[in-house]
């Protein structure tokens, strides 16, 4: 016989039933006492997983950008919307503006944040200098000052970064009031930076350098950030960050200083450095610092940090130009290997504006001679229709470029598909001469010098991987 035990709390309420019943009016006729299947066992409540409350703090390290799901504005004149303010174009015609001093723009973030900081691109070409306050909330019901009288810069057109007293919130709003010439405010976009978890990029840096298209000091040439710069946290709110995932993220507007007078397109871009910061070692020339193939005379060999190699990058590019002349419209070089002064090989990526997909093709330069271009995915002519196996804005994907004596090989990978790969042979193209040294390039890299100063192209990189034989 199987014995089935009652809870407690049943047998109490069992018991308080039965002496209700028989207390009760005499009127009355005593009530049932409804017993409990034995086949039915007690349900416990559910337990439900603590919540954060909302006015709980953050703490976190690094500083990322933040995703703004939402703008709105108290105000807002003709077609110049709150929405443009975070719509990723720069262009002075996609901007937010109001007549009104008094105008309020509200952003929502994402995700509940830290919030450290604001890049904020003004409209004021004609040199206008505007004042604004800044304030947070959690709940959109309390609000904190973080900003008050702030100045803009009526010299320059480029974003302008400010850093803001450290607050814990999901909403931010910007208060403008009118410039030193009228009382017009005209934002073009705002981007948040900030952490709600420690913020990190997996991509290790300490053999590499950037390149970002300003001179921070003189504005005229590509401004260059070292090995022990860039590894001491490097962060530029307009060219160089990690987004709220990790990755690296390069921009590279069409406006900006070049590497040198013999350059044509501006690019935020990672040159190899083998030397890993000794600057006793030169960065050019056949040495430490650089590498060479194994074609390469053997003194060379014996001098180079490293000989052939191997980069394996992971990435999206986000974004591409979409004004200036067609033969250089949607175009962006993704990775390299520079020689001397020649490239073995460029990586582009193209996306035409008429196409929701974009291609990949690469350039091998003769060493001293012409360029021989060869097709992977898509194609790369100016009038390309849709690729139909073409890489979509903000589409994973990743290439290797693996280099093994005078045979260079470069392929693309993708999620679900088959890899796409390339081999050229190198043997007639002049780089297993003597002296000739190799650097591996990765970012965006910029091919349009033609349309709107303002317009621009972005990658971002989840994986950068460099290898030679010899090098450690």
């Amino acid at each position: 016989m199987s014995i089935y035990k009652i809870p407690l709390y049943l047998c109490i309420y069992i018991l308080f039933i039965g002496c209700k019943s028989s207390s009760g009016s005499a009127d009355k006729a005593p009530e049932e006492v409804i017993a409990i299947p034995p086949s039915v066992p007690p349900v416990e409540a559910p337990t439900e997983p603590p919540v954060a409350p909302i006015n709980s703090d953050i703490t976190c390290t690094g500083l990322a950008k933040v995703n703004i799901v939402e703008a709105i504005a108290t105000n807002s004149l003709n077609s110049y919307t709150a929405n443009q303010v975070i719509d990723a174009k720069f262009l002075p015609e996609s901007r937010w503006s109001s007549l009104e001093n008094s105008a309020q723009l509200t952003l929502t973030l994402e995700n509940f944040t830290l919030v450290k900081g604001l890049s904020i691109t003004w409209l004021n070409t004609d040199q206008r200098s505007y004042s604004y306050d800044v304030e947070v909330s959690k709940d959109k019901q309390t609000w904190t000052s973080v900003v008050a009288d702030q100045l803009t810069d009526a010299l320059t057109t480029r974003s302008q970064f400010i850093e803001i007293a450290e607050h814990s919130a999901q909403y931010i709003k910007i208060i403008p009031k009118g410039s030193n010439i009228d009382s017009t405010n005209n934002i073009i976009e705002v981007e948040a930076f900030g952490c709600s978890e420690h913020v990190s990029s997996p991509i290790e840096l300490t053999d590499w350098y950037l390149s970002v298209p300003v001179d921070e000091r003189l504005n005229t040439k590509a401004e260059s950030i070292y090995e022990s710069r860039l590894n001491n946290h490097y962060f530029n709110a307009e060219f160089f960050f990690i987004n709220n995932e990790g990755g690296l993220v390069f921009r590279s507007p069409i406006e900006g200083a070049k590497t040198s007078t013999n350059t044509k397109y501006t690019r935020t871009e990672l040159r190899e450095m083998l030397r890993r910061g000794d600057t006793n070692i030169n960065v050019k020339g056949v040495n430490k610092n650089n590498w060479v193939f194994s074609s390469a005379p053997e003194n060379d060999l014996d001098a180079a940090g490293g000989v052939d190699g191997e980069l394996i990058a992971e990435l999206a590019v986000n974004h591409v130009t979409e004004t200036g002349d067609k033969s250089q419209v949607g175009r962006v070089i993704i990775g390299q290997i520079h020689a001397n002064n020649d490239e073995p090989i460029r990586v582009y990526y193209r996306k035409l504006p008429g196409n929701n997909k974009g291609s990949i093709y690469l350039a091998h330069e003769i060493e001293g001679g012409d360029d021989i271009y060869y097709e992977l995915i898509g194609n790369r002519s100016q009038s390309a229709t849709n690729p139909e196996n073409g890489i979509a804005l903000n589409e994973r994907f990743g290439y290797q470029i693996k280099v093994v004596a005078n045979l260079l090989t470069l392929t693309i990978t993708r999620a679900g598909k088959a890899d796409v790969t390339q081999v050229v042979d190198m043997t007639n193209s002049g780089y297993d001469q003597g002296g000739q040294y190799m650097y591996f390039k990765a970012g965006a890299y910029n091919q349009n010098n033609t349309g709107n100063a303002k317009d621009y192209v972005q990658t971002t990189f989840y994986k950068i991987s460099n290898s030679h034989n010899g090098y450690q």
